[in-house]
């Protein structure tokens, strides 16, 4: 029943070859990198979801060192790390078979770290911001960063 709960979640497909009863633990280890470390999130792309987290060294050493655990079990995600300009960003791409898991990823993260979803079509805001933010993408956020950049852009 777990492995169905946890596949209803959107984010873990099929493919996904993690053994069923760790995948309840490898969410939560995303929530909580959520929930501590995340100050906002973009939507550069369809296939590309960038999260801006709280830089430090410790903070890159557990998102580096989960983002390596997952690419182990789901090869179809791409990771880009990226500390720059006192930031730390996390770019998380798809190829379009699999943009239906980082929608629900983003839906997820965004739940979790309790930012506003803000629907990709439309230019958005840093919630509490109030400054247009269309040149640089949609953005989600608690208001205490600048948008994310192209910088670090996987290729």
């Amino acid at each position: 029943m777990a492995k169905d709960m946890t596949r209803d979640q959107g984010w873990v497909p099929r493919s996904c070859t993690l053994p069923t009863a760790e995948q309840p633990l490898r969410r939560a280890e995303f929530d909580s990198l959520f929930a501590d470390s995340m100050s906002g999130m973009a939507r550069p792309e369809r296939t590309r979801l960038r999260l801006e987290l709280r830089p430090g060294p410790a903070n890159a050493a557990r998102t580096a060192e989960l983002a390596t655990r997952e690419n182990e079990c789901c090869s179809f995600f791409t990771f880009v790390l990226t500390v720059a300009d006192a930031g730390l960003t996390l770019d998380v791409a798809v190829p379009p078979e699999h943009i239906e898991v980082l929608d629900a990823l983003q839906a997820r993260a965004a739940a979790v770290a309790r930012l506003d979803v803000v629907d990709a079509a439309e230019p958005a805001v840093r919630a509490g911001d109030g400054r247009d933010r269309a040149e640089a993408g949609p953005i989600l956020g608690d208001g205490t960063g600048s948008a994310a950049t192209e910088a670090g852009r996987p290729a």
